[in-house]
């Protein structure tokens, strides 16, 4: 098997030139950009297994195109910015980040990050590309819920990991330490805080009642449990 492609975009030489020597080092395949347009055209030829995004892209929203890589392709995004604040990181989780890196980093914390989100790829269980519960259809080869009614609603790699997580094993305690352990990413406040994210936007994606979700309940102090009835087709 070859080894894993990760893409990195930054506008920043010296910062492309460290991520490609910590990587290749690591042993993996990587290419570089400086623009956006290339990154995306890039993608058109190949389909990268871990893409390292920064934010301040001089001809495009680093955030935009964040999202457009989790909805549309269903990528595993690692956002690696100098944008510190606590609602940057929200928000790029929230946009369907896999996980945020802010500068300065270690490059060996990178690499550390690309082998656990590539372990927690492996490591998903092989249930099925679809799952039917309680009304609702996920493709999780194509990224999106499907109610009753046919309408579709999109959801990010990210969110669709913790899902299948859940489909995974209903009407079962799922502690924090099990996720972080399925899924990857460091624990602690960031992990705890991308998890909730996450799980909020699935609960919202299945017009869960915020303050009584029927689905996916929080049990306070030990972690999550699915309540659905899934079946894998």
């Amino acid at each position: 098997m070859s080894a894993p492609l990760v893409s990195i975009l930054d506008d920043e030489p010296e910062i492309r030139a460290i991520l490609t020597e910590a990587l290749e080092e690591a042993g993996f395949r990587t290419q570089s950009f400086s623009r956006a347009r290339e990154f995306e055209a890039a993608l058109q030829r190949v389909t990268p297994d871990v893409c390292l995004v920064d934010l301040s892209l001089p001809d495009t929203d680093g955030l935009a195109l964040v999202h457009r890589l989790a909805l549309e392709r269903g990528a595993k995004v690692i956002i690696i910015s100098g944008r510190a604040q606590v609602q940057d990181r929200v928000t790029g989780l929230e946009l369907g980040a896999d996980d945020y890196i802010t500068k300065p980093f270690d490059p060996a914390e990178v690499v550390a990050r690309i082998r656990a989100r590539l372990r927690a790829g492996r490591a998903a269980p092989q249930s099925g590309q679809t799952a039917r519960f309680n009304g609702w259809t996920a493709h999780f080869d194509r990224y999106v819920l499907e109610d009753d009614s046919g309408a579709e609603t999109p959801f990010s790699h990210a969110e669709g990991e913790v899902l299948r997580l859940f489909l995974d094993s209903p009407k079962r305690l799922i502690s924090r330490a099990q996720m972080q352990d399925a899924l990857g990413g460091a624990a602690g406040e960031s992990f705890d805080r991308a998890m909730d994210v996450r799980i909020s936007r699935l609960r919202t994606k299945l017009r869960e009642d915020p303050k009584n979700p029927r689905l996916i309940k929080t049990i306070y102090g030990a972690g999550y449990i699915f309540l659905g009835d899934v079946g894998w087709g």
